[in-house]
């Protein structure tokens, strides 16, 4: 289902070229997943600027609770075993690896979000978002 159509699905009158490129706005380095019942997911391939500045914000804003729930335990996880090896207090072990945790969630937030989409049934939109995730290694390959 294209957003931009105006409820309009009639692709018989368009060109091939513009069913393609629905998004034709986006930067390369953005990808276009949908599902089967048509739900459409932008997000870009790379570093996660947002996650890296803002943590597991992005993670709630997308509504992305699988994610979110596994960066919460692995973040909890390695506060308690900095407390458990150095016994300072749980609220300094977590202030100690904000850092760190800020740094590996921007670099791989925007992989976890994509490889859960793709769990989920999404699909690559168009043919640059295909060549975009298979050769960024974002999604794997597709069995179907």
């Amino acid at each position: 289902m294209n957003p931009f159509f105006n409820g309009n699905n009639d692709d018989k009158d368009k060109d091939e070229d513009q069913q393609n490129q629905i998004f034709p706005f986006l930067p390369p380095n953005y990808a276009v997943v949908v599902n089967a019942q048509g739900n459409v997911k932008i997000n870009k391939v790379g570093f996660s600027y947002t996650s890296l500045f803002f943590g597991i914000l992005p993670a709630i804003m997308r509504a992305d609770w699988y994610n979110l729930a596994c960066m919460v335990g692995v973040e909890s996880f390695f506060a308690m075993l900095l407390t458990y090896i150095t016994g300072m207090d749980l609220s300094a072990s977590f202030k100690s690896l904000g850092l760190f945790f800020e740094i590996l969630w921007g670099a791989i937030y925007n992989l976890m979000y994509f490889r859960h989409l793709q769990n989920k049934g999404y699909i690559p939109e168009n043919e640059n978002s295909k060549n975009l995730l298979f050769k960024n290694h974002y999604f794997k390959k597709i069995t179907k």
